[in-house]
């Protein structure tokens, strides 16, 4: 560690206590302006995985995720909604790690469980599970950014916010955890393609969302963040007002 795949760049970096955020650079020859995606490992009794990246990443994945625990060792397999880049790679970790089940929330259990090889365990909004150390709890946010079945999951011991497709940052990754600014370089690529749905409750659901107070953002493109989690939040909210 951290550099898990000298070919593909995908390294592991710790962002919080016991979180692994796992990313694997895409170059501009295959995206424009070059992108990132990450998923992050919550190492405890119970070990989860949030986002599972594309199916084609599953050997890095699986292989960064070795680098700090056996693969079989998984226990939930979690994601915010349903896009390939969440849980595209899903089966192929059920495959590899007996115990786990996939994780979200009741719209997706509802609409997609076909579409993986066990039942997943479905969260209602306010639910919390325990994986031992760790404790994360489901917020549903439907349309934020996009996808009727939308939710992130906040860590409470940590306070870090899984917070999916929020703060998507465009380029190779960055710095794992940063200080620096993430939300205007979000609402440049926002601009550009704006990803958000634009659902009329937004500003509220950013605000529930700010009221656990995160001190950590685990975005799944572009850099991880520390510092006044609500605050940066609320500065989305008045960014998407606009």
């Amino acid at each position: 560690m951290p550099v898990t795949n000298a070919q593909s760049g995908t390294r592991v970096d710790e962002v919080a206590e016991g979180i692994y955020r796992i990313s694997t650079p895409v170059p501009p020859t295959v995206i424009p302006g070059g992108f990132s995606f990450n998923q992050y490992l919550v190492v405890d009794d119970e070990p989860l995985l949030f986002h599972t990246g594309p199916r084609r990443m599953f050997p890095l994945v699986r292989e960064a995720i070795a680098s700090v625990l056996p693969v079989e060792r998984l226990r939930h397999l979690a994601f915010s909604h349903f896009e390939s880049d969440e849980c595209g790679a899903v089966n192929d970790l059920l495959a590899a790690a007996p115990a786990a089940a996939p994780v979200c929330g009741r719209i997706n259990a509802m609409i997609n469980a076909d579409a993986w090889d066990r039942p997943p365990r479905a969260l209602s909004d306010g639910e919390t599970l325990s994986l031992g150390r760790h404790r994360v709890t489901w917020r549903d946010t439907p349309h934020l950014p996009h996808g009727w079945e939308c939710g992130y999951l906040h860590e409470e011991t940590t306070r870090t916010l899984l917070c999916g497709d929020l703060f998507t940052q465009g380029g190779e990754g960055g710095a794992p955890l940063t200080r620096e600014d993430v939300l205007g370089p979000s609402e440049a690529l926002r601009a550009r393609l704006d990803y958000f749905s634009h659902g009329r409750d937004a500003g509220a659901l950013l605000e529930r969302l700010a009221g656990h107070a995160p001190r950590t953002l685990a975005c799944m493109h572009g850099s991880a963040w520390e510092g006044d989690g609500a605050a940066l939040l609320r500065e989305l909210a008045v960014a998407l007002a606009r």
